[in-house]
């Protein structure tokens, strides 16, 4: 209870900058939440798919992986369902390459779409706390450039004390945010890397059925 009313008595005393900090952080939770559940559906949907399209690719039954990619509307399979559409029909390696390129073009964006709100956030609530603090100084001086010399000292150093509490606030949102941020990012980062191993792959099967035709 004592530490409830420590941060109630924390915040109340902040000023009205605590508000909008608040405010910030409340958005950036929210957009790190939704951004964090998407990816780890992205993620978990691309390996299952994977798992059973990788068998079929190995054993070269294109058609049926094509049946099923073409069906599915996971990242993974529309990079895939643009080669496999292609297979058979384009010769060249590079033209397959090309158009499983334009498709990731395509996803990236949307894998990393509000993801740099979330350090924005932590940036705003830093500068936010930084100008709470900043307006609290010059309102103390100024409250105590009229005060008796006596509580000068006394006065000034409860406001100071007040003023700071807003920068500590800002940076309480601002580092979890940025460390949220960079766990977003990185899980962007793998599942584009894992798009563009997969498509390595695919490429690599596709060079060796052409390449067995032609020894045929």
């Amino acid at each position: 209870m004592d530490f409830l009313y420590t941060i109630i008595r924390f915040f109340v005393t902040g000023g009205a900058f605590m508000y909008p900090i608040l405010l910030v952080f409340a958005v950036g939770v929210a957009i790190a939440i939704e951004r964090y559940i998407t990816l780890t559906l992205v993620t978990h949907k691309n390996q299952t798919v994977w798992d059973k399209v990788q068998p079929m690719l190995a054993e070269g039954d294109f058609d049926k992986a094509r049946d099923m990619t073409a069906g599915d509307k996971s990242t993974i399979s529309q990079v895939l369902h643009m080669g496999l559409a292609l297979q058979g029909t384009v010769r060249r390696r590079e033209d397959i390459e090309i158009a499983m390129e334009e498709s990731m073009m395509e996803i990236v964006p949307r894998l990393e779409k509000r993801t740099p709100y979330v350090a924005l956030a932590s940036s705003i609530a830093t500068l936010l706390g930084l100008l709470g603090t900043i307006m609290g100084l010059i309102q103390a001086f100024t409250a105590v450039a009229n005060a008796n010399p006596a509580e000068k000292a006394d006065l000034l150093s409860a406001s100071i004390s007040v003023a700071m509490n807003t920068t500590a606030f800002g940076l309480m949102v601002a580092i979890p945010l940025l460390v949220t941020h960079a766990v977003l990012t990185s899980k962007t980062g793998d599942i584009v890397d894992s798009l563009e191993m997969a498509t390595v792959k695919v490429l690599n099967v596709f060079s060796k059925r052409a390449k067995r035709l032609a020894e045929a």
